[in-house]
């Protein structure tokens, strides 16, 4: 009987971060929450405010989804370190929000290993320069 091949922690990180852009791009609020700590604490790339909990990243994604229905979201070249029960995700990401135009930017998360699980505990996005 073969064993399943255990995924890394770095399969993993990226696996949350590809579910997070596919819930995104389907308008699915709850799925693109799901990889959140309820302490979440982050910066956006589109407001000076500092974001604390899942209630003010809720209303962060709705005003997103709300302003641009078809937004198309990626992330490119992701790189993941971890140490221990820590892990940095960093990528470069795109929104679309309609016919060409693109912005483009910088992203980072920080994850924090809470039994199996692993939950992003700060976010930080810049746009481009």
């Amino acid at each position: 009987m073969r064993c399943p091949v255990p995924t890394t922690t770095r399969q993993q990180i990226l696996q949350l971060e590809r579910a997070e852009v596919r819930a995104i791009n389907h308008g699915d609020l709850r799925g693109a929450l799901q990889m959140f700590d309820r302490g979440f604490v982050g910066f956006s790339s589109t407001q000076h405010k500092r974001i604390r909990g899942l209630g003010a990243l809720r209303k962060t994604f709705t005003y997103y989804l709300k302003r641009a229905p078809k937004l198309a979201y990626r992330i490119e070249q992701p790189h993941v370190s971890v140490n221990g029960g820590t892990a940095v995700a960093t990528f470069y990401w795109t929104v679309q929000l309609g016919r060409g135009h693109k912005i483009h930017g910088r992203g980072t998360h920080v994850f924090a290993k809470q039994g199996k699980n692993w939950r992003v505990v700060h976010e930080h996005f810049s746009r481009a320069h």
